[in-house]
């Protein structure tokens, strides 16, 4: 009997009957859901019979698998609780997600197939971010996005040196900078001109949010190497660094995060017969699509 983890976004009303029959579903099959909390009050109190209902941290260590039901947020915040890499199936409602690619129509055929061991997968490699305050290492978090420096108010850009390996790279004055895993370059990084990355490349990508000089540019380095973006001049503005977008550290001048690769992995689930290009092109509604069908 495995235990399946099951998480949904807190909001997501629509979830509740695909938590209930998925309960169903899994019970019939001889295996034990595990409800994180606010997915169970989405359920109802049907769903708690012969259930396990942790909080997100606990639902982490007891599972097998993971199922999550919501978006490519929901998914982020998921990730950030694995403390081993557990096959995770994202299933998105809605639009297909860079992450959440399994439709509702996918869901049991694909996790059928996890629980025979026979499941395509990606292995997602996570970035660790290291907070320095006031001189010391005040946080330190693994992510599968982003780190993002940047500032609270519109008006004024800051002023933030890279160093990469104990190099100096440049001082960039701009609105912030994004330290990007190649799972997170189709996001913040894609919407300030970023370069796309496979998801399975051994690489990071750093750019400039909305730069002063038209010359700076998108750099991409290796997945061992160790950035740090470190602000010189927060010029009168609040300034601080997000993590994944789901945490938020202010700075001060001297301040700043390093980032390298983490030796966590995601095990994401992938939607038998459809490749990371072929999401690129529905995404992001590359030239006609029954054209593109044709030539395949």
């Amino acid at each position: 009997m495995s235990t399946i983890g099951v998480l949904a976004r807190a909001d997501l009303q629509e979830a509740g009957p695909v938590v209930r029959e998925l309960v169903t579903w899994l019970q019939e099959r001889g295996h034990r859901p595990c409800l994180e909390e606010g997915t169970a009050a989405l359920g109802g109190p049907e769903v708690e019979a012969g259930c396990l209902i942790a909080s997100g941290s606990e639902l982490a260590g007891l599972a097998d698998a993971l199922v999550v039901l919501g978006g490519d947020g929901t998914l982020l915040a998921a990730s950030r609780l694995l403390e081993r890499p557990i096959p995770v199936l994202g299933v998105n409602f809605g639009s297909l997600g860079f992450l959440t690619e399994i439709t509702l129509p996918e869901l049991y055929p694909t996790l059928e197939s996890v629980l025979d061991g026979r499941f395509e997968h990606e292995d997602r490699r996570l970035l660790r971010a290291v907070v320095r305050r006031q001189g010391r290492d005040d946080v330190t978090e693994d992510v599968l996005n982003d780190v993002v420096v940047t500032k609270a108010g519109p008006s004024r850009i800051i002023e933030v040196d890279v160093v990469v390996d104990g190099l100096f790279v440049s001082s960039f004055r701009a609105d912030g900078m994004i330290v990007s895993s190649p799972t997170g370059s189709t996001a913040y990084n894609l919407a300030a001109g970023g370069p796309i990355l496979r998801p399975t490349l051994p690489a990071m990508v750093v750019t400039p949010i909305c730069p002063h000089m038209l010359s700076n540019r998108p750099l991409v380095v290796g997945d061992e190497s160790r950035v740090e973006v470190r602000l010189r001049a927060a010029r009168g503005v609040e300034v601080y660094t997000a993590l994944d977008g789901q945490e938020t550290f202010a700075l001060a001048d001297g301040d700043g995060v390093t980032v390298t690769g983490s030796p966590a992995r995601l095990k994401l689930v992938t939607a038998s017969g459809r490749d990371y290009f072929g999401v690129l092109r529905t995404k992001l509604k590359w030239g006609d699509s029954s054209v593109n069908d044709r030539r395949r």
